[in-house]
């Protein structure tokens, strides 16, 4: 972080943005919600201590505003009834089924598991910056972010009811997960420059 706080927020926004988009599974809704975040952090930016985590600060600022959105509405459409096409990417026949495959499997994690998983693979981020912005323990979100690659790797091996523990669940399927995952946020970031 360069230590001005409104060039790193400006910087700090496309990253943001995926994970809005983590949360919503909705593009219109991660817009929304980045720019409530960013808005609450101006606001708050006296009470961010320069040198701290601004990563984690925002992730939290974030993930809050989420919480409070869900808890403000009462008829709100559930988080996995989201239509599938809010992350629809431009690839080949190929690419574009592999990540529906993926898309159904990330739609049947936990938003909790789905969340940790995002910060950690897509973010970067580690896991006592994904236990501070989100408010849990490191192994809570260790546990998540390995239920949530047990989870995927099966799915993506093929296993119907994949069970923990499961043989397809080890570091080749690990290494797929992360694979798709991140060409996955390629085209999201491609599409997202183009406009939609």
């Amino acid at each position: 972080m360069t230590g001005d706080f409104h060039a790193d927020l400006v910087a700090f926004l496309p990253k943001l943005r995926i994970q809005a988009l983590a949360l919503t599974r909705n593009r219109a809704a991660a817009d929304d919600l980045v720019q409530d975040a960013a808005m609450n952090a101006l606001a708050a930016q006296h009470s961010f201590t320069p040198g701290t985590n601004f990563r984690a600060w925002m992730y939290r600022i974030l993930r809050n505003r989420f919480i409070s959105g869900l808890r403000k509405r009462r008829e709100i459409m559930d988080i996995d009834d989201a239509p599938p096409a809010s992350l629809a990417v431009q690839a080949g026949h190929e690419d574009r089924l592999a990540l529906q495959e993926l898309q159904r499997a990330l739609g049947e994690l936990q938003p909790i598991q789905r969340e940790a998983l995002f910060m950690v693979v897509l973010q970067g981020m580690s896991y006592e910056e994904v236990g501070e912005a989100t408010g849990c323990a490191v192994g809570t979100a260790k546990s998540r972010v390995f239920r949530a690659r047990q989870h995927l790797a099966a799915r993506l091996l093929g296993e119907t009811n994949p069970a923990p523990g499961a043989e397809g669940s080890g570091e080749q399927g690990g290494a797929a997960v992360q694979r798709f995952l991140r060409a996955g946020a390629q085209e999201v970031r491609r599409t997202n420059r183009s406009g939609p």
